[in-house]
């Protein structure tokens, strides 16, 4: 059973004005929450670990676990409110975003409330700004430093500086994971800007050598890159007609979490010991989930068999 660790959110798009105010869009969403809903998608057994509120939104997020199918035991409920990105266009059609997340419900998990995790529970995987802000980040951080030596241990940066501004901040718990995980999948922006003047050759190989045993650099329209101490491969995106790429780098790394698990990999020394035909292939599964990720609108993840490779 995967476990993944994070934020769950609501993303609200601010419409056409009404007569007694404006009309919104309220959309489920979380890095980590998107995850959960998309390895759960892929046919994997998944639990959601993170603060959900027992708001309206908060129970909208709970119902949708459910029905998709991932175990929500791990979720510690809060009746703080519910994180709220709200997206606006200016008068120029470019969007501006307004983060409503202090003292939210996914913030409201403090390291003596983290719960056991299940004997089945294989792989952790954690991402996203639930990693740099408090008190959850200390409680994930420490969640993962935990379990490390136990279980196989994912993690995605997903850089958000419009909920915490601080980049030395998103460097310092970056560096820690990477200390941490044995599976870092990472976008070539994020990596730019949390190493600036560095070649991601160099900060993959410097993350090999502190334990990674698998990194994969996203490049968008460009495909990805991936390493291992002993492979290095490429793979290109497939071409698809771009709607927005919401939920595109949680579709990845779903989908990469998911081909392991369906070849019995999920392991750190399966990991290291992966031949480049076979991160090949896992590369082209999860790129092909990407692409259809951003051929829809909102974080809409695939299903298994939408992709190649399906019973």
């Amino acid at each position: 059973m995967f476990v993944v660790c994070g934020e769950a959110l609501m993303d609200v798009y601010a419409g056409a004005p009404t007569s007694g105010g404006l009309r919104l869009d309220a959309r489920l969403g979380g890095s980590s929450y998107n995850v959960a809903v998309g390895l759960a998608r892929l046919g994997r057994p998944v639990a959601f670990l993170g603060g959900i509120s027992t708001d309206a939104f908060g129970e909208r997020l709970m119902r949708a676990l459910v029905e998709e199918g991932v175990d929500t035991a791990l979720v510690r409920r809060s009746a703080a409110p519910t994180t709220l990105s709200v997206v606006s266009l200016d008068a120029q059609g470019v969007p501006q975003y307004a983060f409503h997340g202090e003292g939210a419900a996914d913030r409201d998990l403090p390291v003596a409330d983290l719960p056991a995790l299940p004997a089945g529970a294989t792989a952790l995987h954690f991402g996203s700004y639930a990693m740099a802000v408090e008190p959850v980040g200390t409680a994930l951080r420490t969640l993962a430093a935990r379990e490390r030596g136990r279980r196989l241990v994912a993690y995605d940066p997903n850089v958000r500086l419009n909920v915490h501004p601080g980049l030395a901040r998103w460097q310092a718990v970056v560096e820690e994971m990477a200390g941490l995980a044995h599976l870092v999948k990472v976008s070539a922006e994020d990596l730019a800007l949390l190493c600036p003047g560095e070649a991601p050759e160099a900060v993959v190989q410097r993350w090999l050598a502190r334990g990674v045993r698998l990194a994969v650099v996203t490049q968008g329209g460009a495909g990805c890159r991936a390493w291992t101490r002993a492979v290095q491969v490429a793979v290109p995106a497939p071409a698809v007609t771009v709607v927005d790429t919401v939920g595109a780098g949680d579709a990845f790394q779903a989908a990469l979490l998911a081909w392991l698990d369906e070849q019995g990999l999920l392991a750190p020394e399966a990991l290291e010991a992966l031949e480049a035909a076979r991160l090949e292939a896992a590369l082209r599964l999860a790129t092909q989930a990407a692409g259809l990720a951003c051929a829809r609108r909102g974080a809409d993840l695939p299903r298994r068999d939408e992709l190649p490779g399906a019973a």
